[in-house]
């Protein structure tokens, strides 16, 4: 007699039904259609742009959603002040750590110091103006940034850092009313989640936006682009995993105790999203699921999450001096160790304003360079117009590092303040409990 089958036990549904499998096979469709038929694959950057915009759209929303819901969780302002202050130090410390990795690598390996070009043999149309075009970003000009002109302004804008400021006002005046703003606090948690069920929908097509992404870059740029400037390339994707494995992920392993290897396992799935749309935005809200899947509270993931988007660009810091003195070696201009401690000084300021830039890394880099004087403008544009030609490739890069140090920095400041729940993390990475992605669509 055959026995009565377990209704507790779940179909395991196929691998090739997996986001996992799926977005892995778009991006090798996406790399050889980009091969074989160049052309034709620059026509399919909208389907890459097309899904960005999707998860774009719904960023600020859920920013603004989740940081209100998450400080009016926590209840005590004191609490906020607590987990806001060491988020802040964290990030000051991990930024400027990766500053400097990517200053002494630089400094040991010396990328474009042979490659003496000669200014006038370089096309830079490209860039021409940019350096000119974007205002440098000083303290005040930063923080006169953060502030929107209007409250819708900052939504329809995209503005982080502005959505930030609005989300902690409002919060705050929630929190101050106190049973008076519950009944809207309720209803933003439960808007969240509708929001969040749209983000599960949106990612079902993220292999067909990581296709497009991907043949586009191959196809407009080409394999062979990667060759003349490849040194550079290889020592920043070295150096971003000399950040992740030898700084970062140690501080995770030995005062989380987690393993660095089985969290990235277990965010695989974000960091091929991310490798096929050279975007971390774009995994935004499903990083906020999966952290709370693995034991980090919702209110400190609400509140450092959407921080360490602006504050936390562990990838692009280290794009910003690399690129910098790459210019510097490749154009023959001599600077002293005076001038590049200043530089780094000046990028640990420009670096939080990568983040509100529309093209981000690449003009605050052109910006910060070209108010700081330190080569002529013709020797600068020319240095702009090689790093814009490979910039397509280091932004996946900037993006992985930037994803990674965003989520690593989030689980160390829930241990922190006693908002990790260590035995549910374990089991997660471990594979032993099957995380509950449907954490933020469900009302409390």
């Amino acid at each position: 007699m055959t026995p009565p089958a377990n209704p507790s036990a779940k179909t395991k549904k196929p691998f090739y039904r997996g986001l996992f499998f799926q977005v892995i096979a778009a991006i090798v469709l996406g790399i050889v259609f980009g091969i074989i038929s160049p052309d034709n694959a620059v026509a399919m950057k909208p389907l890459g742009d097309g899904f960005i915009k999707l998860i774009k759209m719904l960023i600020a929303p859920i920013i603004f959603c989740t940081m209100v819901s998450g400080i009016a969780g926590m209840g005590d302002m004191k609490q906020v002040g607590r987990v806001g202050a060491k988020a802040i130090l964290m990030f000051e410390i991990i930024t400027t750590m990766a500053l400097i990795i990517g200053l002494i690598l630089v400094e040991i390996l010396h990328p474009g110091a042979g490659m003496h070009i000669d200014v006038a043999s370089v096309d830079v149309s490209a860039v021409h103006g940019k350096a000119e075009g974007v205002a440098p970003h000083n303290t005040v000009t930063f923080f006169m940034n953060m502030i929107p002109n209007t409250f819708v302004g900052a939504f329809s804008e995209g503005e982080i850092l502005q959505v930030l400021v609005i989300a902690l006002l409002f919060a705050g005046a929630l929190t101050h009313i106190g049973a008076k703003g519950k009944p809207i606090v309720d209803m933003l948690d439960s808007f969240s989640h509708v929001l969040f069920k749209m983000v599960d929908i949106i990612t079902k097509v993220a292999p067909i936006g990581a296709f497009g992404a991907m043949a586009y870059t191959v196809g407009k740029f080409g394999v062979g682009s990667l060759r003349e400037l490849g040194e550079l390339i290889f020592i920043f994707y070295l150096t971003g995993a000399l950040f992740i494995f030898c700084v970062i992920g140690p501080i995770m392993t030995y005062y989380c105790k987690l393993s660095t290897m089985q969290f990235l396992k277990y965010l695989r799935e974000e960091l091929l999203i991310v490798l096929g749309t050279s975007s971390s935005e774009s995994v935004l809200p499903l990083i906020m699921e999966k952290l709370c899947a693995m034991g980090c509270s919702k209110p400190v993931v609400g509140l450092v999450i959407p921080a360490s988007y602006s504050f936390n660009l562990v990838g692009s810091s280290i794009y910003f001096t690399m690129g910098a003195l790459f210019i510097v070696n490749a154009t023959g201009t001599t600077i002293t160790f005076a001038q590049e401690m200043t530089l780094l000084t000046v990028l640990l300021i420009t670096s939080k304003g990568a983040a509100g830039v529309t093209g981000s890394a690449f003009l605050v880099l052109a910006a910060t360079l070209s108010s700081m004087n330190l080569m002529p403008q013709a020797n600068l544009e020319v240095g702009l117009a090689l790093i814009f030609a490979i910039d397509r490739f280091m932004s996946t890069c900037r993006a992985i590092v930037n994803l990674i140090g965003n989520a690593m920095t989030t689980v160390i400041i829930a241990r922190w303040e006693n908002e990790l729940d260590y035995k549910l993390a374990k089991d997660v990475l471990a594979g032993r409990k099957a995380p509950d992605l449907e954490i933020m669509e469900k009302v409390a």
